[in-house]
C-alpha cells in the first residue's frame, strides 16, 4: 500500500518563513489515517504554521504538503474548497460567531457546503451537539455559556461535515481541568467514531500524550524528537526533557535570539 493511501497528510521538505526569519526548514511528516498525532513545541516554533499550510492558507515556499494524495498549493480555488470540505477545524479560543447561537455556528459549514433540506439539517446538528453533550443548548450564544461549554459546540461546529481529517489548534487553552479533560476525552472518541484523522497542536503535555498516538516536537522549525508518548516521557533528549517535565533551564533560550544587551549598550567587551 502507497504512502498516499496511508498518511492523508504528508509534508515532504517543507520551507517556510517571512522575509529572512524562517519558520520552518527541511520539515518532513506522516500524519497516518485513523491516529491522533500531536505536534508539540515552545512558542514560535511554526505549530500553527503547519496547519495554515496543511489548510491552504499559506504556501510553502519549497517542498509541498499532500492531503488526500493531492499538493496542496497546486489546487485551483474551487478543488481547495472541495478539498477543505475534507476538514474540520477548531481555532484557539474556539472562535465562535458571537451573535449566532450554538444552533447556528453548528449548522454553519453544513449552509456553507451542502444543500441539505431543512429537517435533516436541522437533525444534524441537534446529533453533533448531541454528540458534546450541548444539545440543549442549541439556542444559547457563546456569551451565555461557559469557555469549556464554548470549545465543545466549537468542537461539534468542526466535526459537522463528518471530517476525514480534524485539526485542533491549542484545544486546552484557557480551560479549567474538568473541562480540559472532558474536551481530551472528546477528542479521542470522535476521532474513534468518525475513523477521521486528528492532529493536535498542544503545549498541554499531560492531555496530549494521554491520547495521541504519536508525537512530534519542534524547535526553530525543525523536528527535534518524535515517538510515541511514552517513548517522549522516557526520552533523553535535552529538549523533550525540558518541555516535557517543565524545566526552566535547558535547549530552549529565555530571551528571544540575537544581539546581546552590552551590544545595544555599546558595551560588546564588558564581562
Amino acid at each position: 500500500m502507497s504512502n498516499i493511501v496511508d498518511n492523508i497528510v504528508e509534508v515532504r521538505d517543507v520551507q517556510f518563513g517571512y522575509g529572512e526569519r524562517v519558520i520552518l526548514s527541511s520539515l518532513n511528516m506522516n500524519f497516518p489515517r485513523g491516529k491522533v498525532i500531536a505536534v508539540m513545541g515552545g512558542s514560535g516554533s511554526g505549530k500553527t504554521t503547519i496547519l495554515r499550510l496543511i489548510g491552504g492558507q499559506l504556501q510553502p515556499q519549497a517542498g509541498e504538503v499532500r492531503v488526500d494524495g493531492e499538493v496542496v498549493h497546486k489546487l485551483t480555488t474551487s478543488a481547495l474548497y472541495a478539498l477543505r470540505r475534507k476538514m474540520g477545524m477548531l481555532f484557539q479560543n474556539g472562535a465562535l460567531f458571537t451573535d449566532l447561537t450554538a444552533y447556528e455556528n453548528v449548522a454553519f459549514p453544513l449552509r456553507e457546503h451542502t444543500d441539505l433540506p431543512p429537517e435533516l439539517l436541522h437533525n444534524l446538528v441537534l446529533m453533533k451537539l448531541q454528540a458534546v453533550g450541548l444539545r440543549n443548548a442549541a439556542q444559547l450564544k457563546p456569551s451565555e455559556i461557559s469557555g469549556g461549554m464554548s470549545r465543545r459546540v466549537a468542537l461539534a461546529r468542526a466535526i459537522a461535515l463528518d471530517p476525514e481529517l480534524i485539526m485542533y489548534d491549542e484545544p486546552f487553552a484557557g480551560l479549567d481541568p474538568i473541562s480540559m479533560g472532558v474536551t481530551a476525552n472528546l477528542i479521542r472518541k470522535l476521532n474513534d467514531a468518525l475513523g477521521s484523522t486528528s492532529i493536535l497542536v498542544s503545549h498541554d503535555v499531560d492531555e496530549a500524550f494521554a491520547i495521541a498516538d504519536y508525537v512530534y516536537f519542534l524547535s526553530q522549525g525543525k523536528i527535534v524528537a518524535q515517538g510515541t508518548p511514552e517513548e517522549m516521557r522516557a526520552s533523553s533528549d535535552p529538549y523533550v526533557k525540558q518541555f516535557v517535565h517543565a524545566e526552566a533551564d535547558g535547549p530552549v533560550p529565555f530571551h528571544y535570539p540575537g544581539k546581546s544587551l552590552a551590544a545595544d549598550f555599546g558595551l560588546e567587551d564588558a564581562r
